[in-house]
């Protein structure tokens, strides 16, 4: 069977190499059968070069490469697919395949209001507001497209306010998201991570919203909810299935 190489941002920060091994476990758990292989683009160990050529001193004829990533940004259109192209380079009889990112699922939203609920919130809890913190891009295209999620977010809820802030490049920040909600009168306000994985981002986000209002409420970022394996495993199938059709076709 194709191997399945996950490929995950890397962090200085050990939670998140925690977080995301507890998530590739997940997709272990999920297909015992597959070769799944966790790596990182950088900071942390195996890098995407060593485990490309682990897979292709064994043997294998192709592989499957799914970017653990939340957006299709530098990493995802830039910085994997050279790595890649150079890994082809030296193991010219390895056919890599590079999936879709995990990007906006619907089910990864789902997972985030399901850390949401986690932290005590109901769904029907009309004092709340929820702000969905994410990266940011330097891409006003790409803000647009996270700032759409806060509308599915808020589906099947009564919460009284869902909007988005952003901790690089872009604005609303958490305070100023934050002061939003409270000039709209919402009483309690949650901080919902739009990350895989805990980090410096995180962390950030986390004493601005303190600062702003001590009593907000941040919930745990989607780390190795069951729907990452879901998204990582059709990301996976579906580009199987499309190098078998060029290869059928060539």
């Amino acid at each position: 069977m194709t191997p399945m190489i996950a490929v995950a941002h890397g962090s200085r920060d050990p939670r998140s190499a925690r977080v995301v091994t507890a998530a590739v476990a997940a997709i272990r758990a999920r297909r015992p059968d597959l070769d799944v292989r966790l790596c990182f683009l950088d900071l942390n160990a195996p890098s995407v070069d060593q485990v490309v050529d682990a897979v292709a001193a064994e043997g294998h004829s192709a592989a499957v490469v799914v970017p653990l990533l939340l957006g299709s940004a530098f990493h995802a259109r830039v910085d994997l697919p050279g790595i890649l192209a150079a890994a082809r380079r030296r193991h010219p009889q390895l056919a890599i395949v590079q999936s879709e990112v995990l990007g906006h699922d619907r089910r990864l939203v789902a997972a985030v209001r399901d850390r949401i609920v986690a932290t005590g919130v109901t769904t029907d809890d009309t004092r709340t507001g929820v702000v969905l913190a994410a990266v940011g891009s330097s891409d006003a295209r790409a803000n647009d497209r996270t700032r759409a999620l806060t509308s599915v977010l808020a589906e099947g809820t009564r919460w009284s306010e869902t909007t988005v802030c952003f901790a690089t490049s872009a604005e609303p920040t958490v305070g100023q998201a934050i002061s939003l909600l409270r000039s709209r009168g919402v009483e309690r306000i949650v901080i919902a991570p739009w990350f895989l994985a805990p980090g410096r981002l995180t962390d950030r986000l986390g004493a601005a919203a303190l600062q702003a209002a001590p009593d907000t409420i941040f919930a745990d970022t989607i780390g190795a909810h069951h729907h990452v394996a879901d998204v990582a495993l059709d990301r996976y199938d579906a580009a199987v299935i499309a190098e078998t059709r060029t290869r059928l076709s060539a």
